[in-house]
């Protein structure tokens, strides 16, 4: 069995489903509104243990409701919270408006996330008994940092998702093994609108790179190989949110059972595909029964 460890955020998604989003200035009618555990942390965590490894999260939640529930959420879906802090102030929160295409806007509230700037006692001890470290940017980048560092220096794999994208320090990519942006996020790092010319300039920084491309599918990119490109399922998406945290939870996972690249990223693709026809995020993660059937079909 894979072990994972995740560094990274865990929010309470504050959720309002519109038929259409609202412009600058404008109001719109709701249809529902729904509290659901989140994070792109949490959102990995989750993912990764329901697609069938052992995770464990590294993180911080508030003394409160929120964040009462987060752990909960987290426990009951077989993720191991010992390294997950409670600390005194409010649980990180992100306000999240879905559209009827399924798309998404999203304003994070970091809270107690905010406290996660170092590794404390017994971190690092955890990264190093992984198989793979998961990391975002909805920490302070000192922890993200820190976390890839210890990674390196333990031989455990680093996968980065680069979300909030924002500039990334030579010394987390020095230590990053792969890569994992969106579209837009891999042309905020390099100021290249095409993915396929995105993914190869990043090349520079990492020796490995998976852009997501929504409905496309996935581009995938390595030094001294050249580029693939996986077709994602054909499905009806009802809410995007969380897709991307499925994916790479999904990848880590057939990743660390040395897959095949190619069958690793449809595997995860077929995951994706699963949760963006069901609302919310950690809400909507299949589990692995379900993501082989989804592969399979």
């Amino acid at each position: 069995m894979t072990d994972i460890v995740v560094l990274g955020s865990t929010n309470m998604d504050l959720v309002a489903y519109v038929e259409k989003a609202p412009q600058r200035g404008e109001t719109v009618t709701g249809r529902e509104f729904r509290t659901i555990p989140g994070g792109k942390g949490a959102n990995q965590a989750i993912a990764a243990a329901h697609a069938g490894a052992t995770v464990s999260m590294i993180g911080a939640v508030g003394n409160d409701s929120f964040g009462t529930r987060l752990r909960s959420t987290l426990e009951h879906s077989g993720v191991n919270t010992d390294h997950l802090r409670t600390v005194e102030f409010p649980s990180g929160t992100a306000h999240i408006v879905v559209d009827d295409e399924g798309g998404n806007a999203i304003v994070v509230v970091p809270g107690a996330n905010g406290t996660v700037d170092h590794l404390v006692p017994g971190d690092e001890v955890l990264i190093a008994s992984a198989d793979a470290l998961l990391l975002q940017l909805e920490i302070p980048l000192a922890a993200v940092v820190a976390g890839a560092r210890a990674a390196r220096t333990h031989g455990v794999r680093t996968v980065l998702t680069p979300a909030p994208a924002q500039h990334l320090p030579p010394e987390l990519l020095d230590t990053t093994d792969l890569l994992v942006p969106n579209e837009h996020e891999a042309t905020t790092l390099t100021g290249r609108a095409d993915p396929r010319q995105a993914a190869l300039a990043l090349l520079d920084s990492v020796p490995q790179v998976v852009v997501t491309l929504g409905a496309a599918g996935i581009l995938y990119a390595a030094r001294d190989t050249e580029p693939l490109t996986v077709p994602a399922p054909h499905v009806t998406a009802v809410d995007s949110t969380g897709a991307g945290d499925t994916f790479v939870g999904a990848l880590a996972v057939a990743l660390g059972e040395e897959r095949p690249v190619r069958e690793a990223l449809a595997w995860a693709a077929a995951a994706a595909a699963l949760s963006v026809q069901r609302p919310g995020a950690s809400a909507s993660m299949p589990y692995r029964s379900e993501i082989d059937k989804q592969y399979a079909s």
